[in-house]
């Protein structure tokens, strides 16, 4: 290109036919990316690259030159031969093809656009044929090529997070501005594989701006394939030196690693959920709920390619994202926050425990409020998140209108004011309902308020009027899970104990200072609990062996034990 002249890198992935979308890209001779879009028709490539009408370079993804009859151009069977190993091969372009008939819409559209398609060409504008796939594999040292394009078998999560690998490399090399982003963003939100298709020929189109951008660059790392006789391919060298081994290299690693393992890591979700479910029920804490989530694997890649003030948030996603599992649980009241998190420290590994609402308000301020916990079940980190349902609604609302990014920029501050103070009325509430609760132990609650009342024809004692019978017994007692109640009312039914004086007689047998100390509650347990433990001292290891303790028998015998008074 001449000195001083301002040079354009065009890149053109054009479609073989004028149904199908052409991307279209361009880049300077600073690798800044100044357009990008999708076209049709030929008219279409014209007029959207007119303004760009000086010294260029083109890259055009597409048959230049197709002379052969049959099979593939001599220049298709040496690139393939080469880049087969890393399924980069090319397709077979001949003259029985109706695409290239009369000629190729390459060198049409090239001559439409001014643009000199010998290789060989000193002229202001030219444009050589390239290959994405091929030049991909070299730049960003591919072991194998992105399986971003749909073909049988390949679900949207895949060709999402391949898509958003092949984004990460060419944004390690490429400037890249608005309406890249919001192709990104469109790749992150797609629900369907066609929306991904429309982004990927752009984003093709800008690889291939990049490649001029080398061929022009770097001369002596370019191998061309074939002449201008017969076809050509212009490529970057095997065994050239990656320009970018960088950080997207390490996320397209790491989300395979990740694709990989995801049907374990649903699994692993599952079972830290009903662990802790099962921690928490074993201790008698009530509480709303315990849910599960693990990321998807499109949302593993968004947050492994996230960077800060231009440098990489993960230098090593697949060890440094550790929230790849969680468990949220939903407690009614602050105290049983600070409950649960003590349950799994006596249970298990705890490596970081972080109460979000306490630093917020160490600093003065009303805002999120979250227990955050890092915890090791069974070899594997997962982040258990532990607030009130108050906190819980809070968190959610702000998540979704703060950072969805739908608050205009005028109401930025007011909202603000209006979240924060949000955040302190609901921590005012979630004091009072302590305190609501606290007042009502040793308070019996009407007959009636908790649980379904049971069937006509049910022999189980009624869940509701259980709940206030036990609210008497145990006045200390804390609340129980509403849904408690009939399963504790069915192992009263195995018992054969059907009526309140037969519970009450039952319940004389039981040493209820004895049990407490022997048990040594570490925080007050449920109704539900108590009793729990007053029928395991009554009828020991019958009661360990009832049919609906089948999936408990090694805690029961373990509490029974205790109760026993065993070292």
């Amino acid at each position: 290109m001449r000195q001083g002249v301002p040079v354009h890198y065009i890149g053109i992935d054009l479609a073989w036919g004028e149904k199908a979308p052409t991307g279209l890209a361009v880049v300077d001779a600073e690798a800044r990316l100044l357009h990008v879009s999708a076209v049709r028709t030929d008219e279409d490539v014209v007029a959207a690259l007119a303004a760009y009408d000086g010294d260029c370079l083109a890259g055009i993804d597409a048959p230049l030159v197709v002379k052969n009859e049959k099979g593939s151009r001599p220049a298709e069977q040496a690139l393939s031969k080469d880049f087969r190993r890393f399924d980069a091969g090319t397709h077979p372009s001949n003259t029985g093809k109706p695409e290239f008939a009369n000629g190729t819409r390459g060198a049409r559209v090239a001559k439409r656009l001014g643009l000199d398609i010998d290789p060989r060409s000193g002229r202001r504008r030219r444009a050589v044929e390239v290959y994405p796939h091929a030049a991909s594999i070299v730049l960003f040292d591919l072991p194998k090529v992105l399986r971003y394009k749909a073909k049988p078998g390949r679900d949207l999560e895949l060709l999402r997070s391949e898509l958003l690998a092949l984004m990460g490399h060419v944004e390690a090399v490429v400037r890249t501005d608005e309406t890249w982003a919001a192709l990104r963003a469109l790749v992150e939100t797609a629900t369907q594989k066609a929306q991904l298709r429309r982004v990927e020929d752009q984003v093709d189109a800008v690889l291939c701006a990049y490649v001029a951008w080398f061929v022009d660059h770097r001369p002596d790392d370019v191998t061309r394939y074939g002449d201008l006789d017969t076809g050509y391919i212009v490529t970057p060298t095997l065994g050239t030196e990656p320009v970018a081994v960088t950080h997207a290299e390490v996320v397209r690693r790491a989300v395979r690693g990740y694709a990989a393992g995801h049907d374990d890591l649903m699994r692993a979700g599952e079972n830290a959920v009903a662990l802790v479910r099962g921690l928490l029920d074993e201790a008698g804490i009530n509480y709303l709920s315990v849910t599960g989530r693990t990321k998807t694997v499109a949302s593993f890649a968004e947050k492994a390619a996230r960077t800060a003030a231009g440098r990489p948030l993960y230098d090593d996603p697949t060890t440094q994202i550790t929230d790849a599992v969680g468990v949220r649980v939903i407690t009614y009241v602050r105290d049983d926050v600070d409950a649960v998190a003590d349950v799994l420290a006596e249970q298990v590994t705890v490596t970081d425990d972080r109460d979000l609402g306490q630093e917020t308000a160490s600093e003065g301020r009303f805002g999120y409020a979250s227990r955050h916990l890092m915890v090791d079940l069974g070899g594997r980190s997962t982040q258990v998140q532990v607030r009130t349902v108050l906190q819980h609604a809070w968190a959610e609302f702000e998540h979704d209108i703060r950072y969805k990014g739908t608050v205009p920029d005028i109401h930025v501050g007011e909202f603000d004011r209006r979240f924060t103070l949000a955040a302190g009325l609901l921590e005012l509430a979630d004091r009072e309902f302590s305190e609501i609760r606290e007042r009502l132990r040793g308070a019996t609650p009407a007959v009636g308020v908790v649980g379904d009342a049971t069937a006509d024809d049910d022999p189980r004692l009624d869940p509701r009027e259980l709940a206030a019978y036990l609210a008497g017994q145990y006045s200390d007692a804390g609340w129980s899970r509403t849904d408690h109640y009939g399963w504790i009312a069915g192992l009263l039914l195995e018992l054969g104990t059907t009526s309140f004086d037969e519970l009450g007689e039952v319940l004389r047998e039981a040493d209820d200072a004895t049990i407490a100390a022997r048990m040594d509650y570490r925080h007050p347990p449920g109704a539900v609990r108590r009793l729990d433990d007053a029928l395991l001292w009554v009828f020991g290891d019958r009661y360990v062996g009832l049919h609906q303790n089948a999936h408990r028998r090694p805690l029961l015998a373990q509490r029974l034990e205790r109760l026993r008074g065993t070292p």
